[in-house]
């Protein structure tokens, strides 16, 4: 039976015209896991990947919160490089179909789409993820897109949010899919139920933590 620890690094980077937070999340180990690959330009791709390999990590799973265009754009270029594909949520497959649509609503050009991931594995409500010695436990926390999933490890006290819940605020609901009393439901239902001290690293923006969303969000939180 693996031994779980509490060491587990974080290390955050800020990718694409639409400021995505991609994660790589490693520990003692050496084996590694990348949340939301959404390196864009060719010095991003080629920071993401040098980090990942200074460190001689081994890439155990390719993993995505929702699939947005812009939580996208890295994922073929790592997949390509580590042999790996993407695991998500199969809600969110439709997406794939509907790139340039969204691309339009953002005002950016059309495209070919060649960043469009193959998916190797669906993830589902209670999956837990392995990597090295820690495990993240996937959470399906639908409402700023039908398929989004969150994922938490419990031994070191950190979620990995995605779009749905950001300091002082939650994902938007407008896109396909979306549903403003789902999402708040869920984030109310499900992550307020984790501890206070929490940290979650969301898909934009700075980290927070599950109390002060809970105290002060002014969507979802106690005293809105």
């Amino acid at each position: 039976m693996i031994q779980k620890t509490t060491f587990a690094k974080v290390k955050t980077f800020e990718f694409n015209p639409l400021g995505v937070n991609s994660y790589v999340l490693s520990d003692e180990s050496k084996e590694c896991v990348v949340i939301d690959a959404s390196a864009f330009y060719a010095d991003e791709r080629e920071l993401l990947l040098n980090y990942i390999l200074d460190h001689d990590f081994v890439v155990r799973h390719l993993l995505n919160t929702h699939l947005h265009f812009d939580h996208l754009f890295g994922i073929n270029f790592l997949a390509s490089h580590f042999d790996l594909k993407l695991a998500c949520h199969r809600a969110d497959e439709f997406l794939l179909e509907d790139i340039n649509r969204q691309l339009q609503m953002f005002g950016l050009p059309y495209t070919n789409t060649s960043f469009k991931p193959e998916i190797g594995h669906y993830l589902n409500e209670g999956d837990i993820i392995t990597y090295g010695n820690q495990s993240l436990k996937v959470m399906h926390v639908p409402g700023h897109s039908p398929g989004s999933i969150v994922f938490y490890n419990e031994a070191a006290g950190s979620l990995f949010g995605g779009d749905v819940l950001f300091h002082s605020g939650i994902g938007r609901t407008d896109l396909p899919g979306g549903d403003f009393d789902e999402l708040v439901k869920n984030i109310q239902s499900k992550l307020f139920t984790l501890p206070d001290e929490t940290i979650v690293y969301s898909g934009h923006g700075p980290t927070t933590t599950i109390g002060f969303e809970k105290k002060y969000n002014p969507f979802v939180g106690m005293d809105r």
